[in-house]
């Protein structure tokens, strides 16, 4: 349509956009956006309309306050809505936020602080506005500043969804569809070092890219000493080590970052989810002197990776706020030991029910794995049971948590089978305690698949019949 024949009475305008209710908006996103995904999340009741928020707690529509244990995937770090986060964003709303004619002073501080509180030798960083556009720079970094074209990455690696980061992401179904991705992408077993030495021997790779822990893949820590091994390993092959904290960062795992569990210094780190304090889109990846020089160490190839909003003053602005609350109250402690505290009482649930396969994680980025059905029930559905399990029965249990105890959480997106435990990191013991006895109330209700079945089919037809 011709805008200038456009009436401005077709467009909402941001007080009636505020004013929509749960059907209204909920219809917008199944007629102009992704219905399935409205579809998907309706099942389950997962469309609730949310308009307030604070710390570790959300309150819907209907004045109904839940705990939030996704956490943004770990963006919310600070919690929803931090003050200080918040004023941080109030004190800059006269500075221009978006002027490329300059060197943005924000910025510059944000790193600076950067630089400070990442480990080894990193000093030199890229602001963007995503994990993936994390990853992309850092990719991009690796082949500038070395001249080689391969990559190596994991099994059950989650590293985003754009072209570049998918190439280096280990799950099919998020790949299939988008064939053919980066060449030379060489996939090896997560945690295992000696498939990794075979694939660097073989292979003249830019660089490995990691997860301390792996997140989508089902909150997977890797043996003991696994980094540190790899680090070495890599540099005595001239491969650049990338490690993506992009949800292990700021002190989500007991650590400001991750990889300091093994005092590994990798050549480039990527950064998002957290940096922003829960309400800025920020990412940003890290590197070394030298290893920036190589790349983009000279006038001309100064402009050779830029970013039209990264670095802005907003997004800025919150950053340095987000890393002043997590050094301020001592966040990262406080995640390792309520993790430690959390783990221990999971620990005692898998105890007592069979269901529960494993519980891992470190601080507060924890998973819960379920058995599948086995035996007869299995043999008697042909297999349906257990691929049923596998697929929904994380979701399923989310589910429960969330219509029956008010509890935000979901599935890991390469392993649906395990539910994520991600709190903000200013969670209390009672918040915990509260989601322990939930789920022991939810794991004695429902013995097994089909028990959470039953009652995610009389959920479903609960919310369809009232919609």
């Amino acid at each position: 349509m011709n805008a200038s024949v456009i009436s401005p009475e077709l467009i909402i305008s941001l007080e009636n956009s505020l004013k929509l209710n749960r059907n209204e908006a909920r219809s917008l996103h199944k007629n102009y956006g992704n219905s399935s995904l409205v579809t998907l999340m309706g099942l389950l009741n997962f469309d609730r309309q949310f308009v307030r928020a604070e710390g570790t707690r959300v309150w819907d529509s209907d004045g109904t306050a839940y705990l939030d244990f996704l956490g943004g995937y770990g963006s919310l770090n600070t919690g929803h809505n931090h003050p200080r986060v918040i004023n941080a964003i109030e004190r800059v709303r006269q500075i221009p936020n978006i002027l490329q004619v300059t060197v943005p002073t924000l910025a510059g501080a944000l790193l600076h602080n950067l630089a400070v509180i990442t480990p080894g030798q990193l000093k030199r960083s890229f602001l963007c506005n995503s994990g993936a556009e994390a990853v992309e720079g850092a990719l991009k970094l690796a082949r500038a500043a070395t001249g080689r074209k391969a990559f190596i990455y994991c099994q059950n690696s989650f590293h985003g969804k754009s072209f570049g980061a998918l190439s280096v992401t280990g799950r099919e179904k998020y790949r299939k569809s988008f064939e053919p991705l980066l060449p030379e992408c060489i996939e090896v077993p997560y945690g295992d070092n000696e498939a990794l030495r075979q694939a660097l021997k073989r292979h003249q790779a830019a660089a490995f890219i990691v997860e301390p822990i792996q997140g989508e893949g089902g909150i997977n820590v890797p043996p003991d000493g696994y980094l540190a091994t790899a680090a070495r390993d890599c540099r005595e092959n001239g491969t650049l080590f990338i490690a993506d904290e992009i949800q292990t960062g700021f002190g989500r795992t007991g650590k400001m970052f991750a990889c300091q569990h093994e005092n590994v210094e990798p050549d480039i780190m990527c950064l998002a989810k957290s940096l922003g304090g829960g309400i800025m889109p920020i990412g940003a990846f890290i590197t070394t002197e030298e290893i920036w020089h190589k790349a983009y160490g000279t006038v001309e190839k100064a402009t050779l990776h830029t970013s039209t909003f990264g670095g802005n003053t907003w997004a800025a602005a919150a950053g340095i706020a987000a890393i002043e609350v997590l050094l301020g109250e001592k966040l990262d402690a406080a995640a390792a030991e309520n993790g430690s505290y959390f783990i221990s009482g999971l620990l005692e649930l898998q105890k007592k029910y069979s269901l529960i396969k494993e519980v891992r994680g470190r601080g507060l980025l924890i998973g819960i794995e379920f058995n599948q059905p086995g035996g007869l029930t299995n043999k008697a559905t042909l297999g349906l049971a257990s691929k049923l399990s596998n697929e929904y029965l994380g979701s399923m249990v989310a589910g429960e948590l969330l219509n029956r105890h008010h509890i935000i959480t979901a599935y890991t997106l390469n392993n649906p089978n395990v539910i994520r435990l991600e709190p903000p990191l200013t969670v209390s013991r009672e918040d915990l305690d509260y989601v322990l006895n939930a789920l022991d109330s939810v794991l004695k209700k429902n013995k097994g698949f089909w028990g959470f079945a039953t009652s995610s089919a009389k959920t479903v037809i609960k919310t369809w019949t009232s919609k």
